[in-house]
């Protein structure tokens, strides 16, 4: 999302919504439901472009390894379909259905995802699901996105966040949907390894208490590194084609949609004349794009050059400490 200066005077009032909100959660007088199990939120400040994703997914692993029975609830940005419903990664109109990023994690975690307008009635959906299926009622609750959801009671919540946030502006001239002082709520916030040289700047707008967790995020695509057409529809587009370079890929132009863009046959034959004039022998991507384009898109693309994916693998460094925080969350 790109600033919008002109739009500055309107930023008071938003954040003065803003701050009624919190404060009426603060103080009591909007009250947020609850779910049996334990809810562990994901959220970042800003609009798109935080890395919840592949966080969320390497959180999911890394629980679902050490035995914690853990699901992932999730709004569903994009999606057409307004039930609420168990994702299945394995749909043929994945994305329209569930939405591309709960298909991705669904897939890449292998635990189960729930989408919902409301969070509250996904979570009674997985919670009844896991009584029916003999398995612990009480599971643990990944709360996708969800740090200005205040709806839904959390019992942790975790902030992701990205040295621009440090210079943002509130919506909607900027990219910040809560000011840096709104970071007083977090109890855990997660920061790039890149960005450990502005932590010091973070650590002034947390409580004494909150934790600072650190993750490496590296680019994987296939082997070799042939003359490539990179394109994708995501927030921060250019940290997509800096990772391509990066890893060695050789690419020889890009392509950027809007972030959560709907790919169209018009688009798919532009990006197929597109690969041929620039003389680039395949197409890679991002897993959410190719969640978002389907397989008879992927299809149409592969007439022109193959389709890569980019991986992009995500290390949480206190790792032993996540499993412990919520290994004993799960047991109470």
């Amino acid at each position: 999302m790109k600033p919008q200066p002109w739009l500055a005077p309107m930023c008071p009032l938003y954040g003065a919504a803003v701050w009624m909100k919190n404060a009426a959660y603060d103080k009591g007088t909007m009250v947020p439901r609850k779910l049996q199990g334990p809810v562990v939120s994901i959220g970042n400040l800003a609009v798109g472009g935080g890395g919840k994703t592949p966080f969320a997914i390497a959180l999911a692993r890394l629980l679902r390894d050490a035995g914690i029975d853990v699901d992932v609830l999730s709004r569903g940005y994009g999606r057409r379909s307004a039930e609420t419903m168990r994702v299945e990664p394995g749909a043929a109109n994945g994305s329209e259905q569930f939405g591309d990023e709960p298909v991705l994690i669904a897939r890449e975690a292998a635990v189960p995802v729930y989408v919902g307008r409301s969070r509250h009635t996904a979570g009674l959906l997985a919670e009844r699901d896991a009584v029916e299926a003999d398995r612990a009622a009480a599971r643990l609750h990944l709360l996708d996105d969800a740090f200005q959801h205040r709806q839904l009671a959390r019992d942790v919540d975790v902030v992701l966040l990205h040295r621009d946030d440090l210079g943002g502006h509130l919506l909607p001239a900027g990219y910040l949907r809560e000011p840096l002082s709104s970071l007083r709520r977090a109890d855990i916030v997660v920061v790039r390894e890149e960005d450990r040289e502005v932590e010091p700047l973070f650590r002034r707008h947390l409580k004494d208490e909150t934790k600072i967790w650190h993750v490496q995020r590296k680019m994987r695509v296939g082997v070799g590194s042939d003359r490539a057409l990179a394109f994708c529809g995501i927030a921060r587009p250019e940290e997509f084609f800096a990772g391509m370079r990066n890893c060695g890929t050789e690419v020889v132009t890009e392509r950027a949609f809007a972030d959560h863009h709907a790919y169209s046959r018009a688009d798919i034959q532009q990006l197929c004349d597109q690969v041929h004039r620039a003389g680039a022998r395949r197409f890679i991507t991002t897993e959410k794009d190719l969640a978002r384009l389907g397989p008879s898109l992927v299809a149409e693309l592969q007439t022109a050059a193959p389709v890569e994916t980019a991986k992009l693998e995500v290390t949480i460094a206190e790792a032993e400490e996540a499993i412990r925080l919520f290994s004993g969350l799960a047991k109470r």
